[in-house]
């Protein structure tokens, strides 16, 4: 079974910083685009960061200029690096993977708390 275990979330102070990662299942995640969501509380997931297979990119506009993601194949881990954090970071951030080719399967993390002090 496919596995997506994040983890370096926890608590920073606004302007601090985090850097979550992802650790998937290595049958996946060479050939898969990789993704981080995030949840708070009453509000809808949202897409933060999203990387392709061959290292595309692509950030929401909310995050641009301060998160990166990258990802290490050999390791079959994903990171988010998030640098300059804000309050409004505040959320549940879920590691996603997007694999298939004609059918596509999602695959979710269980998710990891960021709290970001004001």
């Amino acid at each position: 079974q496919v596995q997506l275990v994040e983890s370096g979330g926890g608590l920073v102070q606004t302007g601090g910083s985090l850097r979550l990662s992802c650790a998937a299942s290595r049958s996946i995640f060479s050939s898969a685009t990789m993704g981080w969501y995030r949840q708070a509380p009453g509000k809808q997931r949202e897409a933060v960061a999203a990387i392709t297979s061959d290292g595309s990119i692509n950030y929401a506009d909310s995050v641009m200029g301060r998160f990166t993601i990258s990802r290490d194949n050999a390791k079959n881990t994903m990171y988010l690096q998030m640098n300059s954090l804000k309050p409004e970071g505040t959320a549940v951030y879920y590691c996603h993977a997007l694999v298939g080719v004609g059918i596509k399967l999602n695959y979710w993390g269980q998710g990891i708390q960021v709290t970001v002090s004001s």
